[in-house]
Protein backbone atom coordinates (compact mmCIF):
# COMPACT_ATOMS: atom_id res chain seq x y z
CA UNK A 1 0.00 0.00 0.00
CA UNK A 2 1.38 3.41 -0.96
CA UNK A 3 0.77 6.84 0.56
CA UNK A 4 -1.71 7.95 -2.11
CA UNK A 5 -3.67 4.71 -2.38
CA UNK A 6 -7.37 5.42 -1.90
CA UNK A 7 -6.97 9.17 -2.46
CA UNK A 8 -8.54 11.09 -5.37
CA UNK A 9 -6.70 11.14 -8.69
CA UNK A 10 -4.80 14.34 -9.45
CA UNK A 11 -4.22 16.06 -12.79
CA UNK A 12 -0.77 14.49 -13.03
CA UNK A 13 -2.34 11.01 -12.87
CA UNK A 14 -4.53 11.55 -15.93
CA UNK A 15 -3.67 10.42 -19.45
CA UNK A 16 -3.76 12.61 -22.54
CA UNK A 17 -6.55 10.88 -24.47
CA UNK A 18 -5.73 12.74 -27.69
CA UNK A 19 -2.11 11.52 -27.53
CA UNK A 20 -3.30 8.00 -26.70
CA UNK A 21 -5.53 7.85 -29.78
CA UNK A 22 -2.86 9.48 -31.93
CA UNK A 23 -0.40 6.78 -30.87
CA UNK A 24 -3.00 4.14 -31.76
CA UNK A 25 -2.92 5.27 -35.40
CA UNK A 26 0.72 6.34 -35.71
CA UNK A 27 2.80 3.72 -33.91
CA UNK A 28 3.55 0.50 -35.76
CA UNK A 29 4.50 -2.56 -33.69
CA UNK A 30 7.71 -4.53 -34.14
CA UNK A 31 6.68 -8.20 -34.05
CA UNK A 32 10.26 -9.13 -33.23
CA UNK A 33 9.70 -7.48 -29.86
CA UNK A 34 7.68 -9.91 -27.68
CA UNK A 35 6.11 -6.95 -25.84
CA UNK A 36 4.62 -5.67 -29.12
CA UNK A 37 3.22 -8.95 -30.45
CA UNK A 38 -0.39 -10.07 -30.25
CA UNK A 39 -0.78 -12.18 -27.12
CA UNK A 40 -4.12 -13.51 -25.93
CA UNK A 41 -4.31 -14.03 -22.16
CA UNK A 42 -7.36 -15.33 -20.32
CA UNK A 43 -9.20 -12.14 -21.30
CA UNK A 44 -7.97 -11.39 -24.81
CA UNK A 45 -5.20 -9.14 -26.11
CA UNK A 46 -4.37 -6.14 -23.93
CA UNK A 47 -1.84 -3.35 -24.10
CA UNK A 48 -1.33 0.37 -24.59
CA UNK A 49 -0.87 2.30 -27.83
CA UNK A 50 1.85 4.28 -26.05
CA UNK A 51 3.89 1.06 -25.87
CA UNK A 52 3.08 -0.06 -29.45
CA UNK A 53 1.20 -2.96 -27.88
CA UNK A 54 -2.37 -2.01 -28.83
CA UNK A 55 -2.47 -0.19 -32.14
CA UNK A 56 -4.42 -0.02 -35.37
CA UNK A 57 -2.05 -2.61 -36.85
CA UNK A 58 -2.83 -5.08 -34.05
CA UNK A 59 -6.60 -4.67 -34.20
CA UNK A 60 -6.79 -4.92 -37.99
CA UNK A 61 -4.73 -8.12 -37.91
CA UNK A 62 -6.63 -9.66 -34.99
CA UNK A 63 -9.98 -8.93 -36.64
CA UNK A 64 -8.81 -10.44 -39.93
CA UNK A 65 -7.63 -13.51 -38.01
CA UNK A 66 -11.03 -13.78 -36.32
CA UNK A 67 -12.73 -13.55 -39.73
CA UNK A 68 -10.60 -16.42 -41.01
CA UNK A 69 -11.08 -18.46 -37.83
CA UNK A 70 -14.87 -18.19 -37.85
CA UNK A 71 -14.95 -19.08 -41.57
CA UNK A 72 -12.82 -22.16 -40.84
CA UNK A 73 -15.22 -23.11 -38.04
CA UNK A 74 -18.29 -22.62 -40.22
CA UNK A 75 -19.61 -19.69 -38.15
CA UNK A 76 -21.72 -17.65 -40.55
CA UNK A 77 -24.19 -15.75 -38.40
CA UNK A 78 -23.99 -12.20 -37.07
CA UNK A 79 -20.95 -11.06 -35.13
CA UNK A 80 -21.98 -8.88 -32.18
CA UNK A 81 -19.52 -6.06 -31.43
CA UNK A 82 -19.46 -4.13 -28.16
CA UNK A 83 -17.05 -1.68 -26.54
CA UNK A 84 -16.46 -0.21 -23.10
CA UNK A 85 -15.51 3.32 -22.02
CA UNK A 86 -11.70 3.14 -22.36
CA UNK A 87 -10.18 5.74 -24.69
CA UNK A 88 -8.87 3.13 -27.11
CA UNK A 89 -12.14 1.22 -27.38
CA UNK A 90 -13.86 3.48 -29.95
CA UNK A 91 -10.86 3.59 -32.34
CA UNK A 92 -10.49 -0.19 -32.06
CA UNK A 93 -14.19 -0.65 -32.82
CA UNK A 94 -13.85 1.52 -35.93
CA UNK A 95 -10.90 -0.52 -37.17
CA UNK A 96 -12.65 -3.82 -36.49
CA UNK A 97 -15.81 -2.75 -38.33
CA UNK A 98 -13.77 -1.76 -41.38
CA UNK A 99 -12.18 -5.21 -41.52
CA UNK A 100 -15.47 -7.00 -40.94
CA UNK A 101 -17.16 -4.96 -43.69
CA UNK A 102 -14.45 -5.73 -46.23
CA UNK A 103 -14.71 -9.43 -45.46
CA UNK A 104 -18.49 -9.55 -45.77
CA UNK A 105 -19.09 -10.35 -42.10
CA UNK A 106 -22.52 -9.34 -40.74
CA UNK A 107 -21.45 -7.09 -37.84
CA UNK A 108 -24.01 -5.92 -35.27
CA UNK A 109 -23.40 -2.96 -32.94
CA UNK A 110 -25.44 -1.26 -30.23
CA UNK A 111 -28.70 0.34 -31.31
CA UNK A 112 -28.03 3.49 -29.31
CA UNK A 113 -24.28 3.64 -29.94
CA UNK A 114 -24.01 2.88 -26.22
CA UNK A 115 -21.31 1.07 -24.30
CA UNK A 116 -21.83 -2.70 -24.08
CA UNK A 117 -20.96 -4.64 -20.91
CA UNK A 118 -19.31 -8.02 -21.45
CA UNK A 119 -22.28 -9.92 -19.95
CA UNK A 120 -24.73 -8.12 -22.26
CA UNK A 121 -22.76 -9.25 -25.29
CA UNK A 122 -22.52 -12.82 -23.98
CA UNK A 123 -26.27 -12.77 -23.38
CA UNK A 124 -26.91 -11.52 -26.93
CA UNK A 125 -24.91 -14.39 -28.44
CA UNK A 126 -26.65 -17.00 -26.30
CA UNK A 127 -30.12 -15.58 -26.98
CA UNK A 128 -29.56 -15.51 -30.74
CA UNK A 129 -28.20 -19.03 -30.90
CA UNK A 130 -30.87 -20.42 -28.57
CA UNK A 131 -33.59 -19.13 -30.92
CA UNK A 132 -32.02 -20.59 -34.07
CA UNK A 133 -34.13 -22.82 -36.26
CA UNK A 134 -32.56 -25.90 -37.91
CA UNK A 135 -30.01 -24.77 -40.45
CA UNK A 136 -29.66 -21.32 -38.89
CA UNK A 137 -26.27 -19.69 -38.64
CA UNK A 138 -24.68 -19.22 -35.24
CA UNK A 139 -23.56 -15.86 -33.89
CA UNK A 140 -20.36 -14.95 -32.07
CA UNK A 141 -18.88 -11.70 -30.78
CA UNK A 142 -16.05 -9.30 -30.09
CA UNK A 143 -15.76 -7.41 -26.79
CA UNK A 144 -13.48 -4.37 -26.90
CA UNK A 145 -12.31 -3.84 -23.33
CA UNK A 146 -9.25 -4.23 -21.08
CA UNK A 147 -11.68 -4.74 -18.19
CA UNK A 148 -10.40 -3.00 -15.03
CA UNK A 149 -7.01 -2.03 -16.51
CA UNK A 150 -5.78 1.60 -16.32
CA UNK A 151 -7.06 4.24 -18.79
CA UNK A 152 -3.99 3.98 -21.02
CA UNK A 153 -4.81 0.37 -21.95
CA UNK A 154 -6.98 -1.22 -24.60
CA UNK A 155 -8.36 -4.74 -24.85
CA UNK A 156 -9.83 -6.97 -27.55
CA UNK A 157 -11.54 -10.30 -26.85
CA UNK A 158 -13.27 -12.91 -29.00
CA UNK A 159 -16.33 -14.83 -27.78
CA UNK A 160 -17.30 -17.83 -29.95
CA UNK A 161 -20.89 -19.14 -30.35
CA UNK A 162 -21.08 -20.48 -26.78
CA UNK A 163 -20.94 -16.83 -25.67
CA UNK A 164 -18.01 -17.09 -23.28
CA UNK A 165 -14.26 -16.50 -23.56
CA UNK A 166 -12.61 -18.40 -26.41
CA UNK A 167 -10.53 -21.40 -25.36
CA UNK A 168 -6.76 -21.54 -25.72
CA UNK A 169 -6.92 -23.48 -29.00
CA UNK A 170 -8.92 -20.66 -30.59
CA UNK A 171 -6.96 -17.78 -29.07
CA UNK A 172 -3.61 -19.36 -29.95
CA UNK A 173 -4.70 -19.77 -33.57
CA UNK A 174 -6.00 -16.18 -33.74
CA UNK A 175 -2.86 -14.72 -32.11
CA UNK A 176 -0.49 -16.71 -34.32
CA UNK A 177 -2.36 -15.72 -37.49
CA UNK A 178 -2.50 -12.07 -36.42
CA UNK A 179 1.25 -11.99 -35.83
CA UNK A 180 1.82 -13.58 -39.25
CA UNK A 181 -0.27 -10.85 -40.84
CA UNK A 182 1.58 -8.09 -38.98
CA UNK A 183 4.97 -9.57 -39.94
CA UNK A 184 3.85 -9.38 -43.57
CA UNK A 185 2.90 -5.73 -43.24
CA UNK A 186 -0.81 -6.57 -42.91
CA UNK A 187 -0.98 -7.15 -46.66
CA UNK A 188 -3.42 -9.99 -45.99
CA UNK A 189 -5.84 -7.70 -44.13
CA UNK A 190 -8.90 -6.51 -46.04
CA UNK A 191 -10.45 -3.16 -45.07
CA UNK A 192 -13.13 -0.86 -46.35
CA UNK A 193 -15.33 1.93 -45.02
CA UNK A 194 -18.30 0.34 -43.24
CA UNK A 195 -21.72 0.91 -44.73
CA UNK A 196 -24.85 0.89 -42.58
CA UNK A 197 -24.18 -1.59 -39.77
CA UNK A 198 -27.08 -3.50 -38.23
CA UNK A 199 -27.90 -2.73 -34.63
CA UNK A 200 -29.17 -4.55 -31.55
CA UNK A 201 -30.71 -3.31 -28.32
CA UNK A 202 -28.17 -4.89 -25.97
CA UNK A 203 -29.38 -2.84 -23.01
CA UNK A 204 -33.11 -3.43 -23.44
CA UNK A 205 -32.74 -7.15 -24.06
CA UNK A 206 -30.37 -7.72 -21.13
CA UNK A 207 -32.41 -5.68 -18.65
CA UNK A 208 -35.69 -7.23 -19.77
CA UNK A 209 -34.28 -10.74 -19.36
CA UNK A 210 -33.21 -10.15 -15.74
CA UNK A 211 -36.66 -11.29 -14.59
CA UNK A 212 -35.70 -14.80 -15.74
CA UNK A 213 -32.81 -15.07 -13.28
CA UNK A 214 -33.52 -12.81 -10.27
CA UNK A 215 -36.38 -12.20 -7.87
CA UNK A 216 -36.50 -8.45 -8.37
CA UNK A 217 -40.13 -8.30 -7.18
CA UNK A 218 -38.82 -9.13 -3.72
CA UNK A 219 -36.30 -6.29 -3.95
CA UNK A 220 -39.01 -3.85 -4.98
CA UNK A 221 -41.38 -5.02 -2.22
CA UNK A 222 -38.67 -4.67 0.41
CA UNK A 223 -38.25 -1.00 -0.51
CA UNK A 224 -34.48 -1.16 -0.19
CA UNK A 225 -32.61 2.10 -0.73
CA UNK A 226 -29.83 0.95 -3.07
CA UNK A 227 -26.94 2.48 -4.98
CA UNK A 228 -24.81 1.38 -7.90
CA UNK A 229 -21.48 2.84 -8.93
CA UNK A 230 -20.50 1.98 -12.53
CA UNK A 231 -17.00 3.37 -11.83
CA UNK A 232 -17.17 5.20 -15.15
CA UNK A 233 -17.78 1.96 -17.03
CA UNK A 234 -20.11 0.36 -19.55
CA UNK A 235 -22.91 -0.41 -17.08
CA UNK A 236 -23.73 3.26 -16.48
CA UNK A 237 -26.94 3.39 -18.54
CA UNK A 238 -27.95 -0.15 -17.65
CA UNK A 239 -28.41 0.67 -13.97
CA UNK A 240 -30.82 3.51 -14.63
CA UNK A 241 -32.95 1.31 -16.89
CA UNK A 242 -32.91 -1.49 -14.30
CA UNK A 243 -34.23 0.93 -11.67
CA UNK A 244 -37.00 2.14 -13.99
CA UNK A 245 -37.99 -1.25 -15.41
CA UNK A 246 -38.29 -2.99 -12.04
CA UNK A 247 -39.41 -0.09 -9.86
CA UNK A 248 -36.34 -0.17 -7.62
CA UNK A 249 -35.26 2.59 -5.25
CA UNK A 250 -31.81 2.64 -6.82
CA UNK A 251 -29.47 5.58 -7.32
CA UNK A 252 -26.59 5.66 -9.78
CA UNK A 253 -24.14 7.45 -7.51
CA UNK A 254 -21.60 8.24 -10.21
CA UNK A 255 -23.07 8.53 -13.73
CA UNK A 256 -19.97 10.22 -15.15
CA UNK A 257 -18.00 8.78 -18.07
CA UNK A 258 -14.58 10.20 -18.89
CA UNK A 259 -11.80 8.08 -20.47
CA UNK A 260 -9.29 9.76 -18.16
CA UNK A 261 -11.25 8.60 -15.05
CA UNK A 262 -10.49 11.81 -13.09
CA UNK A 263 -13.16 10.95 -10.51
CA UNK A 264 -11.46 7.74 -9.31
CA UNK A 265 -9.49 7.11 -6.17
CA UNK A 266 -6.11 5.48 -6.80
CA UNK A 267 -5.47 1.76 -6.42
CA UNK A 268 -2.86 0.23 -4.11
CA UNK A 269 -0.01 1.11 -6.52
CA UNK A 270 -1.20 4.70 -7.11
CA UNK A 271 -2.60 3.83 -10.53
CA UNK A 272 -6.10 4.55 -11.77
CA UNK A 273 -7.85 1.22 -12.03
CA UNK A 274 -11.52 0.21 -12.02
CA UNK A 275 -11.33 -2.88 -9.81
CA UNK A 276 -14.51 -2.95 -7.68
CA UNK A 277 -12.97 -5.52 -5.33
CA UNK A 278 -10.14 -3.15 -4.34
CA UNK A 279 -10.67 -1.15 -1.11
CA UNK A 280 -8.51 1.66 -2.50
CA UNK A 281 -10.48 1.90 -5.75
CA UNK A 282 -13.79 1.78 -3.91
CA UNK A 283 -12.84 4.30 -1.21
CA UNK A 284 -15.08 7.09 -2.53
CA UNK A 285 -17.94 4.64 -3.06
CA UNK A 286 -17.69 3.29 0.47
CA UNK A 287 -17.78 6.87 1.76
CA UNK A 288 -21.39 7.13 0.51
CA UNK A 289 -22.51 4.09 2.53
CA UNK A 290 -24.42 5.99 5.23
CA UNK A 291 -27.08 6.94 2.70
CA UNK A 292 -27.91 3.42 1.43
CA UNK A 293 -28.72 -0.12 2.57
CA UNK A 294 -26.35 -1.54 -0.03
CA UNK A 295 -23.90 -0.15 -2.60
CA UNK A 296 -22.41 -2.12 -5.47
CA UNK A 297 -19.68 -1.40 -8.01
CA UNK A 298 -18.66 -2.70 -11.42
CA UNK A 299 -15.50 -2.46 -13.48
CA UNK A 300 -15.27 -0.89 -16.94
CA UNK A 301 -16.89 -3.80 -18.81
CA UNK A 302 -19.11 -4.83 -15.85
CA UNK A 303 -17.86 -8.40 -15.61
CA UNK A 304 -16.68 -7.85 -12.02
CA UNK A 305 -18.61 -6.83 -8.92
CA UNK A 306 -17.97 -5.13 -5.61
CA UNK A 307 -20.41 -5.43 -2.68
CA UNK A 308 -20.52 -2.81 0.09
CA UNK A 309 -22.69 -3.27 3.19
CA UNK A 310 -23.24 -0.99 6.22
CA UNK A 311 -22.11 -3.65 8.67
CA UNK A 312 -19.12 -4.98 6.73
CA UNK A 313 -17.88 -2.35 4.31
CA UNK A 314 -16.44 -3.66 1.04
CA UNK A 315 -16.70 -7.44 1.07
CA UNK A 316 -13.79 -9.67 0.17
CA UNK A 317 -14.74 -11.33 -3.16
CA UNK A 318 -14.20 -14.81 -1.73
CA UNK A 319 -16.57 -14.04 1.16
CA UNK A 320 -19.33 -12.91 -1.17
CA UNK A 321 -18.93 -15.92 -3.45
CA UNK A 322 -19.45 -18.23 -0.48
CA UNK A 323 -22.60 -16.34 0.57
CA UNK A 324 -23.96 -16.24 -2.97
CA UNK A 325 -23.49 -19.99 -3.33
CA UNK A 326 -25.14 -20.78 0.00
CA UNK A 327 -28.11 -18.58 -0.89
CA UNK A 328 -28.60 -19.69 -4.49
CA UNK A 329 -28.47 -23.40 -3.80
CA UNK A 330 -31.20 -23.01 -1.18
CA UNK A 331 -33.41 -20.65 -3.23
CA UNK A 332 -33.34 -22.04 -6.78
CA UNK A 333 -35.78 -24.94 -7.11
CA UNK A 334 -35.53 -24.94 -10.90
CA UNK A 335 -31.91 -26.05 -10.95
CA UNK A 336 -30.88 -29.67 -11.39
CA UNK A 337 -30.49 -31.59 -8.15
CA UNK A 338 -26.99 -32.56 -9.25
CA UNK A 339 -25.91 -29.08 -10.41
CA UNK A 340 -22.35 -28.66 -9.15
CA UNK A 341 -20.70 -25.65 -7.53
CA UNK A 342 -17.90 -24.31 -9.74
CA UNK A 343 -14.86 -22.57 -8.30
CA UNK A 344 -11.33 -21.86 -9.43
CA UNK A 345 -8.52 -23.62 -7.60
CA UNK A 346 -7.34 -20.38 -6.01
CA UNK A 347 -10.73 -19.46 -4.55
CA UNK A 348 -11.41 -19.79 -0.83
CA UNK A 349 -11.88 -23.26 0.63
CA UNK A 350 -14.80 -21.75 2.57
CA UNK A 351 -16.65 -22.62 -0.65
CA UNK A 352 -15.62 -26.26 -0.18
CA UNK A 353 -17.15 -26.25 3.28
CA UNK A 354 -20.36 -24.62 2.04
CA UNK A 355 -20.60 -27.17 -0.76
CA UNK A 356 -20.19 -29.99 1.75
CA UNK A 357 -22.94 -28.61 3.98
CA UNK A 358 -25.27 -28.36 0.97
CA UNK A 359 -24.49 -31.88 -0.18
CA UNK A 360 -23.41 -30.51 -3.55
CA UNK A 361 -20.53 -31.63 -5.75
CA UNK A 362 -17.63 -29.18 -5.91
CA UNK A 363 -16.24 -28.66 -9.41
CA UNK A 364 -12.76 -27.18 -9.05
CA UNK A 365 -11.05 -25.89 -12.20
CA UNK A 366 -7.93 -23.87 -13.15
CA UNK A 367 -7.96 -20.06 -13.22
CA UNK A 368 -10.09 -18.69 -16.05
CA UNK A 369 -13.85 -18.39 -16.46
CA UNK A 370 -13.73 -20.33 -19.73
CA UNK A 371 -13.58 -23.58 -17.74
CA UNK A 372 -17.14 -23.07 -16.44
CA UNK A 373 -18.68 -22.64 -19.90
CA UNK A 374 -19.62 -26.28 -20.70
CA UNK A 375 -21.22 -26.84 -17.29
CA UNK A 376 -23.23 -23.63 -17.41
CA UNK A 377 -24.48 -24.48 -20.89
CA UNK A 378 -25.79 -27.95 -20.00
CA UNK A 379 -26.90 -27.03 -16.46
CA UNK A 380 -24.50 -29.44 -14.76
CA UNK A 381 -22.88 -26.43 -13.02
CA UNK A 382 -25.28 -24.02 -11.32
CA UNK A 383 -22.74 -21.39 -10.33
CA UNK A 384 -19.23 -20.61 -11.52
CA UNK A 385 -17.09 -18.11 -9.65
CA UNK A 386 -13.54 -16.77 -9.58
CA UNK A 387 -11.64 -15.32 -6.64
CA UNK A 388 -11.18 -12.09 -8.62
CA UNK A 389 -14.84 -11.00 -8.17
CA UNK A 390 -16.21 -12.63 -11.31
CA UNK A 391 -19.12 -15.08 -11.49
CA UNK A 392 -22.33 -16.09 -13.22
CA UNK A 393 -25.10 -18.58 -12.53
CA UNK A 394 -28.15 -20.21 -14.09
CA UNK A 395 -31.58 -18.77 -14.71
CA UNK A 396 -34.47 -19.63 -12.40
CA UNK A 397 -35.46 -22.45 -14.78
CA UNK A 398 -31.93 -23.89 -14.86
CA UNK A 399 -31.03 -22.63 -18.33
CA UNK A 400 -27.79 -20.82 -19.10
CA UNK A 401 -27.78 -17.05 -18.51
CA UNK A 402 -24.31 -15.95 -19.61
CA UNK A 403 -21.11 -17.85 -20.23
CA UNK A 404 -19.00 -14.88 -19.27
CA UNK A 405 -18.72 -13.17 -15.91
CA UNK A 406 -21.61 -10.88 -14.99
CA UNK A 407 -20.90 -8.17 -12.44
CA UNK A 408 -24.32 -6.56 -12.83
CA UNK A 409 -26.03 -9.85 -12.02
CA UNK A 410 -23.93 -10.53 -8.91
CA UNK A 411 -24.51 -6.97 -7.70
CA UNK A 412 -28.28 -7.37 -8.06
CA UNK A 413 -28.14 -10.76 -6.37
CA UNK A 414 -26.82 -9.02 -3.24
CA UNK A 415 -30.03 -6.96 -3.20
CA UNK A 416 -32.16 -10.08 -3.60
CA UNK A 417 -30.31 -11.77 -0.75
CA UNK A 418 -30.93 -8.78 1.52
CA UNK A 419 -34.58 -8.52 0.49
CA UNK A 420 -35.38 -12.23 0.92
CA UNK A 421 -33.36 -13.04 4.04
CA UNK A 422 -33.48 -9.66 5.77
CA UNK A 423 -29.73 -9.98 6.30
CA UNK A 424 -26.86 -8.38 4.42
CA UNK A 425 -24.36 -10.61 2.62
CA UNK A 426 -21.72 -9.66 5.19
CA UNK A 427 -24.01 -10.73 8.05
CA UNK A 428 -24.58 -14.04 6.30
CA UNK A 429 -20.84 -14.49 5.89
CA UNK A 430 -20.41 -13.98 9.63
CA UNK A 431 -22.84 -16.85 10.13
CA UNK A 432 -20.72 -19.03 7.83
CA UNK A 433 -17.57 -18.25 9.80
CA UNK A 434 -19.38 -19.09 13.04
CA UNK A 435 -20.14 -22.50 11.55
CA UNK A 436 -16.96 -23.27 9.63
CA UNK A 437 -14.28 -20.95 11.01
CA UNK A 438 -12.85 -17.70 9.70
CA UNK A 439 -10.21 -18.13 6.98
CA UNK A 440 -7.38 -15.69 6.30
CA UNK A 441 -6.66 -15.33 2.59
CA UNK A 442 -4.11 -13.33 0.61
CA UNK A 443 -2.15 -13.19 -2.61
CA UNK A 444 1.48 -12.10 -2.79
CA UNK A 445 4.02 -11.98 -5.61
CA UNK A 446 7.53 -13.44 -5.69
CA UNK A 447 10.24 -12.50 -8.19
CA UNK A 448 10.89 -15.00 -10.97
CA UNK A 449 12.73 -14.94 -14.28
CA UNK A 450 11.03 -15.92 -17.52
CA UNK A 451 12.81 -19.28 -17.36
CA UNK A 452 11.64 -19.86 -13.79
CA UNK A 453 8.08 -18.95 -14.74
CA UNK A 454 8.18 -21.41 -17.61
CA UNK A 455 9.42 -24.17 -15.28
CA UNK A 456 6.72 -23.33 -12.73
CA UNK A 457 4.06 -23.64 -15.41
CA UNK A 458 5.30 -27.18 -16.13
CA UNK A 459 5.71 -28.34 -12.52
CA UNK A 460 4.05 -31.55 -11.38
CA UNK A 461 2.79 -32.21 -7.90
CA UNK A 462 5.42 -34.94 -7.72
CA UNK A 463 8.12 -32.26 -7.96
CA UNK A 464 7.13 -31.00 -4.49
CA UNK A 465 9.35 -32.79 -1.97
CA UNK A 466 8.11 -31.06 1.20
CA UNK A 467 6.00 -33.16 3.58
CA UNK A 468 4.67 -30.43 5.86
CA UNK A 469 3.16 -26.96 5.42
CA UNK A 470 3.35 -24.52 8.34
CA UNK A 471 3.40 -27.36 10.88
CA UNK A 472 0.75 -29.57 9.26
CA UNK A 473 1.22 -32.70 7.13
CA UNK A 474 0.71 -32.05 3.42
CA UNK A 475 -2.29 -34.03 2.17
CA UNK A 476 -2.45 -32.83 -1.43
CA UNK A 477 0.05 -31.83 -4.14
CA UNK A 478 -1.84 -30.88 -7.29
CA UNK A 479 -0.82 -29.70 -10.74
CA UNK A 480 -4.16 -30.52 -12.38
CA UNK A 481 -7.66 -29.46 -11.40
CA UNK A 482 -9.79 -32.10 -9.65
CA UNK A 483 -12.90 -30.96 -11.50
CA UNK A 484 -11.78 -31.45 -15.08
CA UNK A 485 -8.19 -32.67 -14.98
CA UNK A 486 -6.93 -29.56 -16.80
CA UNK A 487 -3.44 -28.31 -16.00
CA UNK A 488 -3.29 -25.68 -13.28
CA UNK A 489 -0.28 -24.02 -14.89
CA UNK A 490 1.44 -24.21 -11.52
CA UNK A 491 0.96 -26.18 -8.30
CA UNK A 492 -1.40 -26.29 -5.34
CA UNK A 493 -0.35 -27.73 -1.97
CA UNK A 494 -2.91 -28.56 0.73
CA UNK A 495 -2.93 -29.40 4.43
CA UNK A 496 -5.94 -29.91 6.69
CA UNK A 497 -6.36 -26.23 7.58
CA UNK A 498 -4.41 -24.39 4.88
CA UNK A 499 -3.31 -24.37 1.26
CA UNK A 500 -1.27 -22.39 -1.21
CA UNK A 501 -1.16 -22.25 -4.98
CA UNK A 502 1.67 -20.84 -7.10
CA UNK A 503 1.22 -19.70 -10.70
CA UNK A 504 3.43 -17.67 -13.03
CA UNK A 505 2.26 -14.17 -13.96
CA UNK A 506 1.42 -13.72 -17.61
CA UNK A 507 2.55 -10.10 -17.70
CA UNK A 508 5.28 -9.58 -15.07
CA UNK A 509 8.48 -11.32 -13.97
CA UNK A 510 6.87 -12.71 -10.83
CA UNK A 511 4.89 -15.72 -9.75
CA UNK A 512 1.71 -15.38 -7.75
CA UNK A 513 1.26 -17.14 -4.42
CA UNK A 514 -2.35 -17.54 -3.32
CA UNK A 515 -2.70 -18.82 0.23
CA UNK A 516 -5.35 -19.41 2.86
CA UNK A 517 -5.40 -20.57 6.47
CA UNK A 518 -8.28 -21.45 8.77
CA UNK A 519 -5.93 -21.12 11.76
CA UNK A 520 -5.37 -17.37 11.56
CA UNK A 521 -3.33 -14.51 10.06
CA UNK A 522 -0.07 -15.55 11.70
CA UNK A 523 -0.43 -19.07 10.34
CA UNK A 524 -1.20 -17.60 6.92
CA UNK A 525 2.08 -15.68 7.03
CA UNK A 526 3.89 -18.94 7.78
CA UNK A 527 2.12 -20.62 4.87
CA UNK A 528 3.15 -17.80 2.52
CA UNK A 529 6.78 -17.91 3.64
CA UNK A 530 7.01 -21.69 3.34
CA UNK A 531 5.23 -21.59 -0.01
CA UNK A 532 8.06 -19.55 -1.52
CA UNK A 533 10.65 -21.90 -0.05
CA UNK A 534 8.81 -24.97 -1.33
CA UNK A 535 8.34 -23.55 -4.82
CA UNK A 536 11.91 -22.28 -5.11
CA UNK A 537 13.17 -25.72 -4.10
CA UNK A 538 11.01 -27.37 -6.75
CA UNK A 539 12.34 -24.94 -9.34
CA UNK A 540 15.87 -25.90 -8.38
CA UNK A 541 16.86 -22.49 -7.05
Amino acid sequence: MTDRAGTPAQESDLIDVHALVEAYYQKVPDVNDPAQKVVFGTSGHRGSSFDAAFNETHIAAITQAIVEYRADQGIGGPLFVGRDTHGLSRPAETTALEVLEANGVHAVTDQYDDYVPTPALSRAIISHNRALKPGGRQADGIVITPSHNPPRDGGFKYNPPHGGPADSAATSWIADRANELIADGNRGVRRSEPSAVDSYDFRGQYVGDLASILNLDAVKSAGLHLAADPLGGASVHYWQLIAERYGLDLTVVNPLVDPRWPFMTLDWDEKIRMDPSSPSVMASTVAKLDDFRLITGNDADADRHGIVTPDGGLMNPNHYLAVAIQYLYTHRDGWRDDAAIGKTMVSSSMIDRVAGSLGRRLWEVPVGFKWFVPGLIDGSVGFGGEESAGASFLQLDGQVWTTDKDGILLALLASEILAVTGKSPSQLYSELTAEFGAPSYARVDAAASKEQKARLGRLSGDDITATTLAGEPIIGKLSAAPGNGAALGGVKVESEHAWFAARPSGTEDVYKIYAESFVGPEHLAEVQAEAKTIVDAALGD
